[in-house]
C-alpha cells in the first residue's frame, strides 16, 4: 500500500506569533518545553526561530513526524514520548525550562508541575479552549478539556500574569480560547 502524506499542520496560533519576541528573549536563557505538542506546530515554529525545544507528547507517531520535519531547522528539537496524565507528573529531562508552551491542551492536575518546570523568570505561553468553544460545533466538548471563564490564570497562582485574555481567535477556523502569558517570579534578592 502506498504511503499517504500526513495531514497538513494547523497554522501556528496568532497568540504564539504575537508572543514571539517574549519567547525568543526567554529562550536566550535556556531550552523551551512544548507540552502535549501533538505533531509539533509550535515546536517547529520555535525551532524555526533558532530555539532549542523539548517536544513532549504521548503520540509516538506524531513525535516521529515532528522529528522528521525538524531536521532542516536552525533550532534543535528533541522529542520525548510521555503520558502527561499519569498520577504523578513525569520527571522531564533538562528541567527547569526558560519557556513552556501549551496549546490546545488541558489537564488541570498538571498545573503545579508546569509551574515547577519553569526556571525563575521563565515564561509560560498557554492557550486552550474555553466552554464557549462548544457553540462553534468543533473541538472538545467535555468539561475536563474546557476552561471556565477566568479559570486559566487561577490554575497558576504562583506565576505573575503579564497578559490574559479570552475570546474568539481570528482566522479561517475561529476558536474560543483563553490566552495567558505569565512568568515565574525571580527569587527575592538577598538582604
Amino acid at each position: 500500500m502506498p504511503e499517504t502524506a500526513p495531514e497538513p499542520l494547523d497554522p501556528v496560533s496568532a497568540f504564539f506569533r504575537e508572543e514571539q519576541p517574549a519567547l525568543v528573549a526567554a529562550a536566550a536563557k535556556g531550552r523551551v518545553l512544548d507540552l502535549a505538542c501533538g505533531r509539533g506546530r509550535h515546536a517547529l515554529a520555535a525551532a524555526a526561530l533558532g530555539l532549542d525545544v523539548l517536544a513532549v507528547d504521548r503520540s509516538v507517531a506524531g513525535l516521529a513526524e515532528l522529528a522528521a520535519a525538524a531536521r532542516t531547522l536552525p533550532g534543535r528539537i528533541e522529542t520525548l514520548a510521555v503520558d502527561l496524565e499519569q498520577e504523578t507528573p513525569p520527571d522531564l529531562p533538562g528541567a527547569p525550562y526558560s519557556a513552556i508552551l501549551v496549546f490546545r491542551y488541558l489537564h488541570r492536575p498538571l498545573a503545579p508541575a508546569i509551574t515547577s518546570w519553569l526556571s525563575p523568570g521563565g515564561l509560560l505561553l498557554y492557550e486552550t479552549f474555553t466552554t464557549e468553544q462548544r457553540a462553534l460545533g468543533w473541538g472538545p466538548t467535555r468539561d475536563a478539556f474546557l476552561l471556565e471563564p477566568g479559570e486559566l490564570p487561577r490554575l497558576f497562582p504562583g506565576l505573575i500574569v503579564e497578559r490574559f485574555e479570552e475570546g474568539p481567535t481570528a482566522g479561517p477556523r475561529p476558536a474560543w480560547t483563553a490566552r495567558l502569558r505569565a512568568r515565574r517570579p525571580l527569587p527575592a534578592p538577598p538582604r
